[in-house]
């Protein structure tokens, strides 16, 4: 019984040991960048992102090999979302992108 709770814990630890990371700046010219990844240095290449307005999907795309994702910034309130699954989403407001 001892080995079988062992097993869960790590296992439960592999599965659950990092977190989905994403920070976003604005390059000055009207172009947000956003760069991905997750705690434990892996990449977020291919991870779906998006940027919603208004509870409405504007612009849609995945990370590049480098985890990044560039847009044009859009007029108005908006949020940056990296959707890697469930447990694995984080989101940045359009407030706190700066340059």
């Amino acid at each position: 019984m001892k080995k079988i709770v062992v097993g869960l814990v790590l296992l439960g630890t592999t599965l659950f040991g990092h977190s989905a990371l994403m920070r976003c700046f604005d390059n000055g010219n009207a172009i947000i960048t956003c760069e991905g990844g997750y705690s434990d240095g892996s990449s977020a290449n291919g991870v779906d992102v998006y940027v919603e307005q208004n509870q409405k999907m504007l612009i849609r795309g995945k990370m590049s090999e480098s985890s990044e994702f560039s847009f044009r910034k859009p007029n108005g309130a908006y949020r940056v979302v990296l959707d890697a699954g469930e447990g694995h989403r984080v989101s940045v407001d359009g407030k706190e992108i700066v340059e």
